[in-house]
């Protein structure tokens, strides 16, 4: 995509606005699960609300984890962790972390050296870093000290939909192999029971015939991908089983390697040719195609639990770039997808994908 929502750095669903609200979390007691949960399924949870309150927040992991999910999405960024270098400002992670420990889910941490089309973010102490060695040193430091304190984190995402990225700056590709091959190595051996990959926008690789990147960096454990099934618009262009087939095409793209889908969605905003029968429908061939590959999935995270108010979307969207009348009407549109995605609306009613939702994850015995 030209232009994306940067919904991942307002992230794991908790502005700043909120941190004093939700430090207090971290103390809870721990909750009895409910159900037998499935590690490999989960959900991006998240209140309709911008700025929740702790009852919403706790609400709103009560209901995913009533499902039988077994994992979350948690989104941290370097430059907000680590605003002054050695000094970690735990308390939103603690609270994040602390949520989903209460709930028995296993996390995929979204750590971006790369997000999209930015290198970064970083904190304003590392200066303009390189793909050198003192970046990947410092990347290992950060990352260490993160699964040291988090041991629900499984998996890790290092660089996220790099695809976009590397569209802009093919020069860089080596160089990124590189630096991913020295930190993974550095990192697999103080934690060799967590998996770490790069993910892809899979609608972007195909728009964009990228296909022969995602062979070049398929580095490490797994192989992530987004997906949200839009033309170069972000418009809805094809049915749910067009889509399906775009599912399939991942068996090509990573070879023998493990894969997960790490966001996927089907919007029901009309305003760019969503609806609720088509995101009941693509909900069910995604589990279908779950399940015919499930010893190859690492894991799949459906984005996401609630919609939200267009105009939060559209404050968050990326424009570090040179806004033209046509990104603009991509901006639009992105933001229309992300904001009406969720399997509830802002109102708290639930569209008919949520029951399906249910139906699906509980159909699927934890493996």
């Amino acid at each position: 995509m030209k232009a994306l929502l940067n919904k991942k750095i307002l992230g794991g669903a908790i502005a700043a606005s909120v941190i004093v609200v939700v430090i207090t979390m971290v103390f809870l007691p721990t909750q009895t699960p409910l159900m037998q949960k499935n590690e490999k399924l989960g959900l991006y949870i998240i209140t309709p609300s911008p700025t929740p309150t702790i009852s919403e927040l706790k609400d709103a992991y009560a209901e995913a984890t009533s499902t039988g999910i077994g994992r979350s999405n948690v989104y941290l960024f370097w430059s907000t962790l680590e605003p002054q270098q050695g000094e970690y400002d735990w308390k939103i992670p603690d609270a994040l972390m602390s949520l989903n420990k209460q709930n028995d889910l296993k996390v995929t941490l979204y750590f971006s050296i790369i997000n999209n089309r930015v290198f970064g973010p970083f904190p304003t102490w590392l200066g303009e870093p390189l793909l050198d060695d003192d970046l990947k040193e410092k990347t290992v430091k950060v990352l260490d000290d993160i699964l040291s304190r988090y041991n629900i984190v499984d998996h890790v995402i290092i660089g996220g939909e790099i695809d976009v990225y590397f569209r802009e700056h093919e020069n860089e590709i080596t160089k990124y192999e590189e630096f991913f091959t020295g930190v993974y190595n550095e990192l697999k051996e103080k934690h060799p029971n967590t998996k770490f990959g790069n993910s892809f926008s899979l609608h972007g690789v195909l728009n964009h015939q990228q296909e022969d990147l995602v062979g070049k960096l398929n580095q490490g454990d797994f192989v992530a991908f987004t997906y949200f099934p839009v033309n170069v618009l972000n418009e809805i262009d094809k049915t749910p089983e067009e889509a399906g087939k775009n599912l399939e095409k991942i068996l090509d793209l990573v070879g023998n390697k493990q894969f997960a889908l790490m966001e996927i969605s089907w919007t029901t905003s009309e305003f760019v040719g969503g609806s609720k029968d088509g995101q009941v429908k693509f909900m069910k061939v995604v589990y279908d195609f779950y399940r015919k590959n499930e010893p190859r999935f690492e894991f799949l995270s459906w984005f996401r639990q609630y919609d939200r108010p267009i105009e939060s979307c559209m404050k968050s969207l990326n424009t570090s770039f040179d806004i033209s009348f046509g990104n603009e009407f991509v901006l639009q549109r992105t933001a229309e997808y992300i904001c009406g995605a969720g399997l509830i609306d802002i109102d708290k009613n639930a569209k008919p994908a949520w029951e399906e939702f249910k139906k699906q994850v509980q159909f699927n015995p934890n493996s």
